[in-house]
C-alpha cells in the first residue's frame, strides 16, 4: 500500500522507436538520428547502435567510427510531436491527474487509487494501452515520489516495468551509480568519485553537511536524492500555446543594424525560456509598428527547434520582409508559437559538437547567475535604451 504513489512512463529510444514503427525495415538495425555532416551530433539513437556505445550529443564522426553500418536519418519533429500528443490523450483519458515532463516523459499520480483497482495494475494496463495503440516501446516504473519513479523507469529500459515498493527506496537506489540521480552530471559525478563514492548508497551515508561544504546547497539536495526523499508534486499539465515579446523604444529609429541586434537579444531570451522550460518552438512570428502606429507582421511555419541560431535566422529574414517602407520604427515583437514539450535536442539536426557544449554551457550559466549573465556581444547596451 501505498501513502503516496507515483508512475513515470518514459517511451524508449523516442525519436529512433518512431522511425523504426514508421519504417519495419529498420527494427533491429542500428539507426542514428542527427545531422549527416562530419560535424553534427547524434540526436538520437536506438537501443541496437547504444550497444556499440553511442549516446545522444555523441559526435556523428565518433558514432559512425564505432558502428559504420549505422543507418544516419535526419529526422522529422513534426511527425515525433503527433505521436507525443497521441500518447498524451491517452494518459489524459485514464489518469486522475499527470504531468508531460517533456516530449517523451510524463509522471502519473496515482495516491489513493489502492482503494480502488491497485495502483500497480492500473499502470500495467495504461502502459499495455498506450503500446497497443501506438506500437512504441515504453519503460515505466511505480513507486512513492518522482525521484524514485524516474530513476526505476531508467532500471526497467528497454521496454521494462518497474515495482519500488514503499520502504524500499534506498535498498533500491544503493547498489547503483551515482550517475543514474538525476541532476548528476559528469562534472559532479567526477567530484564524488575523487571523494572515493561511486554508489548511490555511500553517497547516502555521507554526511550532509560535509555534501554541503563540497557542493554548497546542490550538497543537501544530493544526499535527499542517494536517500530517496523527494517531496516534488506532480504539476497538472497544461498546454501553452505560444510565448512572445516586443519592445517599445524611447525613440524611433531606422537604424537597421541596431534594430537586428535588438531583435537578436528577444530571441535569445525567448529561446533561453523554451529551453528552461523544456519545450520547442514550430511557429516564428515578428512584428514591427511604425511611428504613425501602422503595425504589420509576417510568421513563417518551421521545424520544431530552439536553438538560438536558428531561431535568429528566422527572425532576420522576417524582419527584413517586414521593413519596406523605410519609415521609423516605434516597436518591435516577437512570438513563438505552436509550442509542444520536449528537451532541447542538438538543432535537428544541423548543430556541431562545439555548438552543443557552447549552447549547453551558457544555459548553465544562465541558470546559475540569470538570463543577463551571459550575452551576445551584438545584444550589449547601447546609447538606445528601451522603455520596461
Amino acid at each position: 500500500m501505498f501513502d503516496r504513489a507515483v508512475l513515470h512512463l518514459d517511451l524508449d529510444a523516442f525519436f529512433a522507436s518512431v522511425e523504426q514503427l514508421r519504417h519495419p525495415e529498420l527494427r533491429g538495425k542500428p539507426v542514428l538520428i542527427g545531422g549527416k555532416s562530419s560535424r553534427a551530433v547524434v540526436a538520437s539513437c536506438s537501443y541496437e547502435a547504444r550497444r556499440f556505445g553511442i549516446h545522444s550529443a555523441m559526435p556523428m564522426r565518433t558514432a559512425l567510427q564505432r558502428c559504420p553500418d549505422a543507418i544516419v536519418l535526419r529526422g522529422d519533429m513534426e511527425t515525433y510531436s503527433k505521436y507525443s500528443r497521441i500518447v498524451t490523450e491517452i494518459i489524459e483519458e485514464e489518469a486522475p491527474l499527470f504531468e508531460k515532463a517533456s516530449i517523451d516523459e510524463f509522471y502519473v499520480d496515482l495516491t489513493g487509487m489502492d482503494r480502488f483497482v491497485g495502483c500497480w495494475k492500473w499502470a500495467v494496463e495504461l502502459r499495455r494501452r498506450i503500446m497497443k495503440e501506438t506500437g512504441l516501446p515504453l519503460s515505466q516504473a511505480l513507486a512513492v515520489n518522482k525521484l524514485v519513479a524516474k530513476v526505476g523507469a531508467g532500471q526497467a529500459k528497454p521496454n521494462g516495468e518497474r515495482l519500488i515498493e514503499a520502504g524500499t527506496e534506498r535498498q533500491f537506489l544503493a547498489p547503483l551509480s551515482v550517475r543514474k540521480l538525476p541532476g548528476v552530471g559528469r562534472v559532479t559525478c567526477e567530484r564524488l568519485c575523487l571523494m572515493g563514492v561511486r554508489q548511490v548508497g555511500t553517497l547516502a551515508q555521507m554526511p550532509p553537511r560535509l555534501l554541503e561544504q563540497r557542493f554548497g546547497k546542490h550538497g543537501k539536495a544530493l544526499w535527499r536524492k542517494a536517500n530517496g526523499i523527494d517531496d516534488t508534486p506532480v504539476q497538472p499539465w497544461h498546454e501553452r500555446k505560444s510565448i512572445s515579446t516586443e519592445r517599445t523604444f524611447h525613440e524611433d529609429t531606422t537604424d537597421m543594424q541596431w534594430l537586428r541586434d535588438r531583435l537578436t537579444e528577444m530571441v535569445t531570451r525567448l529561446a533561453w525560456e523554451l529551453r528552461k522550460k523544456q519545450k520547442l518552438t514550430a511557429n516564428i512570428a515578428v512584428k514591427i509598428r511604425y511611428s504613425d502606429f501602422q503595425t504589420f507582421s509576417r510568421q513563417r511555419k518551421i521545424p520544431y527547434t530552439a536553438h538560438d541560431r536558428t531561431l535568429i535566422r528566422h527572425a532576420h529574414d522576417l524582419f527584413e520582409q517586414l521593413y519596406q517602407r523605410r519609415q521609423l520604427v516605434r516597436l518591435i515583437g516577437l512570438r513563438f508559437g505552436d509550442l509542444v514539450h520536449g528537451r532541447y535536442q542538438p538543432d535537428l539536426f544541423d548543430d556541431t559538437a562545439e555548438e552543443v557544449h557552447l549552447l549547453e554551457r551558457m544555459d548553465h550559466i544562465r541558470a546559475r547567475f540569470g538570463p543577463d549573465a551571459i550575452r551576445l556581444a551584438s545584444t550589449l547596451p547601447r546609447k538606445k535604451d528601451v522603455l520596461p
